[in-house]
């Protein structure tokens, strides 16, 4: 049996983060229209120092010199023993392009690798970058009057926030920047650019609630931003809640929010990688090019993104019965309608799209003259993301808890939230395209599962706490689009891909949290805290996918993992 790839280490990640936060501020209150007013005001700093590491990971130039060995020939000029392996770089006619750091790496076998030609293949790429933020604010409440059916009350506030984001990545693990801008990548992953950029916001906003009588409450807001990157949004809040008895109480809310772009959304410099994409042409039966082009991508931020925004109505109610002490229950219904969403696609799907006809995405992808040959194309596609996308999304959450008193301190609490969704679609822009409802489907990253669900039991002393709960996603589709056959499948396309199985299974997971408090001398307290992560170490949401892989949303991807640890209160 020999392998390509079973001597060289696994690919790993190394990530550090240190972030520091200082925080000052003053609050106080004072008398006003004959009530009590409360103000506030604080400043804030706060700093992370990023250092993403990828282990063993494949230096393209290195793997294929190391690759290309040969018998050295007698009489070299690199003098090197005539007979023995060395790479043909070193060996060649051709001086100019030696390197006296390879190694042959012989890939065809197990165990037969050279240690020093894996440390000549492989590298760590790594950049460091440092995230701050300044934070300034002011905030005041008060009660300026009253209705017949009770005060009003008010708060105002301002902030100011800034931003910024800068980094460095030493010139070995940076891609080469081709004079046309495409890039001509190093690693197979991890070729890093260091970036910088920053922006500011300014905002300001007014709340009230406003007693109506017959148990009937109005509340409201304002804010008014100003970023300094996409200029000026109003959002606001409408809402009201009504109690008609005491044991039930109804709310309703419509609101407009938005989502400002991240640093990383709006400045990327570029992150590149080396990969292949499907040719969505090939067939075998015909003559169409090869079924895979190799490709080198890169994808950089975009500086005039604008803030998402989004229309939302939720309306639900409360139910608090008396006759049931220590109950509660509570449904809601969801509808958000997002314009000008923030999103990109993969370079397979600007491939696919490119296919079918978009020149948009045909012109993102050029050719590289160096790599591509006249039967196979090396691609370079370049990705940064827009403001294209409006989604619809629809759904129920359900939340119900019960504490139950047990003896004179102790109490037993079940807690249980699931949401079922109902719709969720996306609608891209892209000419000849449908929105599809993803609801049902376990696979693509904006996929959502009919239903996630959480559940916990908890028993508690005054000295002692134990919960065990338990989460998980329900089963369904691979993808919502996808045609699931075994015989007599219409052609395969992006839009409608076929699969002989399109199901996949849910998640379920169980947590255990037992905690202990210990009293200390002179009044001070520890606690002592164990907690099982996953307990019966059930696998993650497998898809089908190359090599198989995992939905990281919903997926445990660590197994069982246990923490144990100790707090102290002092007094």
């Amino acid at each position: 049996i020999t392998t390509t790839a079973a001597d060289l280490p696994f690919r790993g990640i190394n990530n550090r983060r240190q972030v520091q936060r200082y925080v000052v501020g003053a609050e106080g209150q004072f008398d006003a229209f004959g009530k009590e007013a409360r103000w506030d005001i604080y400043g804030q700093y706060g700093r992370s120092d990023v250092r993403e590491q990828l282990r063993n990971i494949m230096n393209v130039g290195n793997m294929a010199n190391a690759t290309n060995a040969v018998f050295a020939p007698a009489g070299n000029a690199a003098g090197y023993a005539a007979g023995s392996i060395q790479c043909l770089i070193n060996v060649d006619a051709n001086t100019t392009n030696n390197d006296a750091a390879c190694v042959p790496l012989n890939r065809l076998g197990l165990g037969v690798a050279d240690p020093a030609a894996i440390d000549y293949v492989l590298g760590d790429p790594f950049r460091k970058q440092v995230l701050e933020q300044y934070v300034t604010g002011a905030n005041l409440s008060l009660t300026p009057f009253a209705t017949w059916a009770g005060d009003v009350s008010i708060a105002l506030g301002g902030e100011y926030r800034e931003e910024k984001i800068r980094g460095t990545v030493p010139a070995e693990f940076q891609p080469t920047i081709n004079p046309n801008g495409t890039t001509s990548n190093r690693w197979s992953v991890g070729n890093y650019l260091p970036f910088r950029g920053s922006y500011n916001v300014k905002e300001a906003y007014l709340e009230t609630l406003i007693p109506l009588g017959f148990g009937l409450e109005f509340n409201g807001a304002v804010r008014a931003t100003d970023y300094s990157t996409s200029g000026y949004v109003t959002t606001w809040k409408l809402g009201a809640t009504w109690a008609p008895i005491e044991d039930i109480r109804f709310r309703v809310t419509r609101s407009r929010d938005i989502r400002a772009p991240n640093l990383n959304e709006l400045f990327q410099a570029g992150t590149a990688n080396s990969d292949s994409v499907r040719n969505p042409a090939f067939t075998p039966d015909l003559a169409n090019g090869p079924q895979f082009f190799p490709y080198s991508g890169l994808t950089t931020g975009n500086p005039a993104l604008t803030p998402e925004k989004a229309d939302s109505w939720n309306i639900g109610g409360v139910v608090t019965p008396r006759f049931l002490p220590g109950f509660s229950a509570s449904v809601d219904y969801f509808r958000i309608d997002l314009q000008d969403a923030i999103d990109s696609i993969s370079a397979q799907e600007v491939v696919n799209r490119c296919n079918e006809g978009v020149q948009a995405f045909c012109d993102a992808i050029t050719n590289d003259p160096v790599r591509s040959t006249p039967t196979v194309p090396y691609l370079l596609i370049r990705t940064q993301p827009f403001n294209y996308v409006s989604r619809l999304v629809r759904g129920i959450d359900f939340d119900a808890a019960y504490r139950l008193p047990v003896g004179e301190n102790s109490s037993i609490t079940l807690k249980g939230t699931a949401t079922r969704y109902i719709e969720n679609l996306a609608d891209t822009g892209i000419a000849g395209t449908t929105p599809l409802n993803t609801v049902g489907a376990n696979g693509g990253q904006s996929s959502t599962p009919k239903w996630i669900f959480r559940a916990n039991v908890n028993y508690s002393t005054p000295t002692f706490s134990g919960t065990v709960t338990g989460r998980g996603v329900s089963s369904g589709k691979y993808l919502a689009n996808a045609i699931e056959c075994t015989s007599g499948c219409p052609t395969s396309s992006s839009q409608f891909p076929t699969y002989d199985n399109n199901h996949v299974k849910g998640t379920f997971y169980v947590d255990l949290n037992l905690t202990q408090k210990v009293s200390v001398k002179s009044g001070s307290e520890a606690e002592f805290f164990f907690n099982v992560t996953n307990l019966f170490d059930a696998n993650p949401l497998l898809l089908p996918e190359t090599g198989l892989a995992a939905n990281s949303t919903y997926s445990d991807l660590l197994g069982r993992s246990f923490r144990v640890g100790v707090r102290f209160k002092t007094r």
